[in-house]
């Protein structure tokens, strides 16, 4: 095998973590109308809310201790620990039996995603020959668009095939032990990183990977050039805190924070992680729902790649300009639509209702609930909230939980193709700007000696972030509407395009040293 296919075929499996992650991120999305029925959750509680952003809560724990237990254990063997907690996690959730143990497994493997987004692409980083560093980098996040898609597709494919909710939604969250295992056993035909063993004194051995990947005559200077850069590390101050907050810092932490901010608050997790539970709401089928989400994955994807050929030749600012547009009109569109929707129940829709809830084998009780609908026959309600309040009150807050979905396919009345095309436009948008931008910014604002450390905490405020967003998400759609939760989020994508106007330079063709100087006062 030669150096460059050695080198990327290395790379290829390091970067199985960032499909892992992917693919722990995204499977949830069809996990969850099941597994609220298994633990018996009310229907847009808070609760559900965080037993999907519960993964996020983990990886801001992965996150913290990432770099540090990399330092001490080595990339290599923190990857493997990764390895272990996405099998760990898959097949805990998939054997819950109760919410508690759902959540904490779901956290395992949250702690497992934090260390692999940030510990995968530093072992590329560091092993990678200088022309091959960005595009093998990019392997990692490419990786994590793909995992997203494979696991709608996924999903797809178990709500195809099982019959049982119940065990529906364990296949789905169960299947990701099998490339997590696999990961797992390719990862001992991965070298330790040749910079971590040569922090630690094994010159010899950094040697023979340097050898490996750049050929013998590469390697020496290779090799010096990294014994260079470590003496030069220990005679330098530390990053502190202080020196990230001071007044002279005051230009980046805006744009920093605000760029961190705005990515996560248009709501792209939160279409991400509850992508079939939106389309089963625009009246489609569950099959037509899970369909629909693996066409938002495929679309992720195709502009993710897109985004990676046009950030260097359009420049980051035009790319933010398109996407922010694009965001504030695609969730100003899937916001119109459910405001324009209809809710009515009538002899039509009561038949086919009924014949599908008995074909489910409901108990007595629901079916005479559901039964009860029938005295909202005559009525149309413009407002989605107080619709289901309304349902609510007639079949119980149980039958509800159970059948919500069901009933809202039967009675609402909405352009479904307006809303596919909105988000799609939306997934679009985020994945050739916001998503693929914003970690080139930060790593091009921030000042040498304190961009790692400014990173962390970037990364931090949109981990944070992201949380809040997954978790409210189900609560507002319960309580303040499809229309009204989608139209504040557009919102914020103006806002987002406002602040690009404002505080956002373009950073393309620029020399880091060149934006230190224009940046930091």
């Amino acid at each position: 095998m030669s150096q460059k296919s050695y080198t990327i075929f290395i790379s290829l499996i390091v970067a199985l973590g960032g499909f892992l992650l992917g693919f722990d991120s995204a499977v949830i999305s069809g996990a969850t109308p099941f597994y609220r029925e298994t633990f018996g959750l009310d229907s847009g509680s808070m609760l559900i809310g965080f037993s999907v952003s519960s993964l996020i809560l983990g990886a801001i724990m992965g996150n913290i201790l990432a770099g540090r237990l990399a330092d001490r254990f080595g990339r290599r063997k923190i990857l493997m620990v990764t390895a272990m907690l996405f099998t760990v996690s898959a097949i805990a959730t998939a054997l819950a039996s109760d919410i508690g143990t759902f959540l904490t497994a779901r956290i395992v493997g949250g702690f497992g995603v934090g260390m692999a987004i940030l510990v995968a692409p530093m072992y590329i980083a560091e092993i990678a020959p200088r022309k091959l560093r960005g595009t093998l980098v990019t392997f990692n996040q490419l990786n994590i668009v793909v995992g997203i898609s494979i696991a709608y597709f996924s999903n797809y494919y178990f709500q195809q095939t099982i019959a049982d909710p119940d065990l529906k939604w364990r296949m789905m969250l169960g299947v990701e032990a099998i490339p997590a295992i696999i990961y797992f056993i390719l990862l001992f035909f991965v070298p330790r990183s040749p910079r971590w063993l040569m922090q630690k004194n094994k010159e010899e051995e950094a040697m023979n990977v340097l050898v490996k990947v750049h050929g013998q005559a590469q390697s020496l200077i290779e090799f010096n050039e990294i014994d260079r850069s470590l003496k030069e590390e220990i005679n330098k101050d530390k990053a502190r805190w202080s020196d990230v907050f001071s007044s002279r810092m005051k230009t980046v932490l805006i744009i920093g924070f605000g760029i961190a901010f705005f990515q996560q608050i248009t709501g792209i997790n939160a279409i991400f992680y509850y992508a079939p539970m939106i389309f089963e709401m625009a009246g489609g089928g569950k099959d037509a729902a899970f369909l629909q989400a693996a066409i938002l994955g495929v679309t992720n994807v195709v502009m993710t790649v897109v985004a990676m050929f046009l950030i260097d030749r359009l420049g980051r600012k035009p790319l933010l300009y398109i996407g922010a547009t694009g965001i504030c009109i695609s969730l100003a569109i899937v916001g119109f639509s459910f405001h324009n929707a209809k809710y009515n129940i009538d002899a039509r829709s009561m038949e086919t209702l009924m014949e599908e809830v008995t074909e489910m084998d409901a108990d007595p009780v629901h079916l005479a609930r559901i039964l009860s609908l029938n005295d909202l026959q005559g009525q149309v309600f413009e407002n989605e909230v107080a619709f289901f309040e309304l349902v609510k009150e007639k079949v119980g807050q149980d039958t509800y939980n159970s059948f919500k979905e069901i009933i809202l396919k039967h009675s609402i009345t909405i352009n479904g193709i307006w809303v596919l095309i909105g988000l799609l436009m939306f997934v679009a948008s985020f994945a050739i700007s916001m998503g693929p931008v914003m970690w080139t910014l930060l790593s091009e604002i921030f000042p040498n000696k304190l961009r790692g450390l400014a990173i962390s905490i970037m990364g931090f405020w949109n981990s944070i972030v992201s949380f809040s967003v997954a978790t409210v998400f189900p609560a507002q759609l319960e309580f303040m509407g499809s229309g009204n939760t989608y139209l504040i989020y557009s919102f914020f994508g103006l806002l987002t395009l406002l602040f690009v106007w404002r505080f956002v330079p373009e950073t393309k063709g620029k020399s880091l040293e060149e934006l230190e100087s224009k940046l930091i006062k």
